[in-house]
């Protein structure tokens, strides 16, 4: 009984996990590796402790990432200094007061708004927010990832 309800709160941790993914206001990855945690705190599976500290900073840096992507975005879409700033301000502003959809909404409105009032034009501001908008999807892609294949450990450690 024990083993099954370990396993049954770690799935729910991988089920939240890739609720995350799609639910900003939730951290994907961390709850999906928190369910392989469980697993190995639990004694259902055994996980080495290099790989329970790789996991970690994978976990680490696509969090990071997931926030840094969308800055890069803009850049790579011709947005200047402004355009960065705005979309790493939209996106703080977007996660701690107009969440669940303020970290889609954020860093595309912050890229804008700071391409515009830097004086450029409305097409070019677009443009940089639409940058940022393709940044935050490559960010959702590298946690489905993650959290993808933090299920198939799952998976195989509960088959072996």
């Amino acid at each position: 009984m024990l083993e099954f309800t370990i396993i049954f709160i770690a799935a729910l941790c991988l089920l939240v996990g890739f609720l995350g993914c799609l639910l900003p206001v939730l951290p994907g990855p961390p709850f999906a590796y928190a369910a392989l945690l469980i697993l190995h705190a639990g004694g259902v599976a055994r996980f080495s402790f290099p790989e329970l500290w790789l996991w970690l900073l994978l976990v680490l840096v696509v969090q990071t990432l997931d926030f840094v992507i969308p800055v890069f975005g803009v850049k790579k879409f011709g947005g200047g200094r402004a355009g960065r700033w705005g979309c790493f301000w939209g996106t703080l502003l977007g996660v701690f007061f107009f969440s669940p959809w303020g970290i889609i909404i954020g860093p595309l409105v912050g890229a804008i708004a700071g391409e515009y009032f830097a004086g450029k034009k409305s097409n070019q501001a677009i443009i940089a927010g639409l940058g940022a908008f393709i940044g935050f999807l490559v960010g959702t892609v590298l946690k489905f990832i993650l959290c993808g294949f933090f299920a198939l450990r799952f998976v195989l450690a509960l088959m072996g």
